[in-house]
């Protein structure tokens, strides 16, 4: 049997650019990686100090009180009131399920992976891992005669790289498709906390959009962008028992187990919104920032009504706004990471610190094109 045939890790292509924007005087004003700068909240950070003496194993299916913590979180901030504990698992962060959730759900040669056009690259590595066929697009009709052999819909709201936000009618239109083809939808929801200027961001699991069965679902969450939790690789799958248990099972004989001192970390995060509401004012200073020298370097902002990131487009090839920008030590993801449907946007992350987003103002571009100050107008 031979090995998947890969892509190569996107981020590397980015190295000999982040090695220039870091010669800059001021230092690199990093806005290529979504990765939590701010503290850990005390309140999670108590927890794991507290179950810091766990010589036993962990529970694979996560303890019942996190199962049942994760179940009233769903109720209390996403309008998913009837999730059964028994449908939850924690998980060893979000992105080792969107990559091995097509073996873990049997998926082959000959299967289909549908997951949106512009994405996450892990959505297609996870297929290939598993030698099934990714397949990209954002709507049924492109899916043409394969849509019988399409077993696994991924979809991603708030979407990364875009900001994306997929209504309720749009959720249940490919709900109700899915099933009639006989695929599971995993949906990608790991910014829902974080809806700007009052989009709402409905769940896959709410009764809306599923009718009130979550039959043939799972929704995965992450708490690494709400609660800063990235370096404890806290996260969960949630939905449709009959398929937790399936996940289960294997998950249980590879030995993918969340630490206890993990799980009792990730139940306290999801029991305490008060912290998650104060990273969101962080989030949206920043953002007012970020939007504003966009503005004034010429972009247009497509998308982006929740997340951490502006899908930003000056109308020219990716990689030459990545060089413009890098040469004024400022460092940002060219868009074809995601897909060639990205090819003259980039994404801009709102994860850097306060000091850092307010050099943005130094590093504008003047009319000639030349860096100059904007102090002025950026706040």
């Amino acid at each position: 049997m031979s090995a998947p045939v890969l892509p190569d890790f996107p981020w590397d292509r980015l190295t000999p650019f982040k090695s220039q924007a870091g010669q800059h005087p001021g230092g690199i004003v990093d806005l290529s990686v979504g990765t939590p700068v701010d503290p850990t909240p005390d309140v999670v950070r108590q927890a794991l100090t507290a179950a810091a003496d766990a010589p036993g194993y962990p529970q694979t299916y996560g303890t019942p009180p996190l199962r049942e913590a994760v179940a009233a979180w769903f109720a209390r901030r996403r309008n998913v009131p009837d999730l059964d504990p028994a449908g939850v698992m924690p998980t060893i962060g979000s992105k080792e399920l969107v990559a091995w959730l097509p073996t873990l759900l049997g998926l082959g040669a000959g299967d289909v992976v549908m997951h949106p056009q512009v994405a996450y690259p892990t959505y297609d590595v996870g297929a290939r891992l598993a030698g099934a066929t990714p397949l990209a697009a954002d709507g049924t009709l492109q899916v043409g005669p394969a849509k019988n052999a399409v077993k696994l819909l991924w979809l991603n709201s708030p979407g990364n790289p875009t900001g994306r936000v997929l209504g309720v009618e749009h959720l249940r239109k490919m709900v109700e498709w899915a099933r009639s083809v006989g695929a599971v939808v995993a949906s990608d929801e790991c910014y829902a906390e974080l809806g700007w200027d009052g989009v709402e961001v409905p769940s896959i699991l709410d009764p809306e959009v599923c009718g009130g069965s979550h039959e043939g679902l799972l929704a995965v969450y992450s708490t690494s962008k709400q609660s800063n939790l990235a370096g404890y690789r806290a996260a969960f799958v949630a939905g449709d028992p009959v398929l937790v248990q399936r996940l289960l099972e294997i998950r249980k004989h590879a030995g993918m187990i969340v630490p206890w001192p993990v799980q009792e970390a990730l139940r306290a995060a999801l029991g305490d919104d008060e912290h998650v509401a104060q990273q969101r004012e962080r989030y949206r200073r920043r953002r007012e920032i970020v939007r504003e020298w966009l503005g004034a370097e010429g972009f247009k902002i497509d998308h982006s009504q929740a997340g951490l990131y502006f899908w930003a487009t000056r109308d020219e090839p990716c990689w030459d706004t990545v060089a413009d920008l890098a040469g004024r030590g400022i460092l940002v993801t060219p868009g074809d990471f995601y897909g060639p449907a990205g090819a003259r946007h980039v994404r801009v992350a709102l994860t850097v610190s306060d000091e850092r987003v307010a050099q943005l103002a130094d590093r504008a571009a003047g009319p000639d094109g030349s860096s100059g100050s904007t102090r002025g107008n950026l706040r």
